[in-house]
């Protein structure tokens, strides 16, 4: 009876560990600019052949990013295309005039974190994704 309850919960840990994986949906945003400001938005994010559609809207801008994947393989991060089995993603985006970068790391409660900056800029800045 135990080995059938130890299996049943491996089973059960494999599958929700999976299903957080897969970085793709749509999330509420909250995040914290360079200057101490407070923000909320929504950003989707799609799989699109080996890269990931990452589309923001903050304040009612548009900011439109283009990411790349990356797991734990073993004992190390690798990066590639995009998966369903992705833990972290780096994002460049544009906004209008405006460019920058992102990378984001799942949580073990399904939530992203990440750290962005834009172009020119010396600070970095913090955003939360969660569904």
């Amino acid at each position: 009876m135990r080995l059938k309850t130890l299996a049943a919960s491996i089973i059960f840990f494999a599958s929700t560990t999976l299903a957080l994986a897969d970085p793709t949906g749509t999330y509420q945003v909250a995040g914290k600019n360079a200057d101490g400001g407070q923000y909320t938005g929504t950003v989707r994010i799609e799989r699109t052949g080996e890269t990931y559609a990452v589309i923001w809207n903050v304040g009612g801008t548009e900011f439109v990013g283009t990411g790349l994947g990356a797991k734990f393989v073993g004992d190390r991060f690798q990066m590639g295309p995009a998966s369903p089995d992705d833990t972290a993603i780096s994002v460049g985006y544009v906004s209008g005039e405006s460019f920058g970068m992102a990378m984001y790391f799942q949580q073990p409660d399904g939530r992203w974190q990440g750290i962005w900056t834009y172009g020119g800029s010396d600070k970095a800045s913090y955003e939360d994704w969660s569904k």
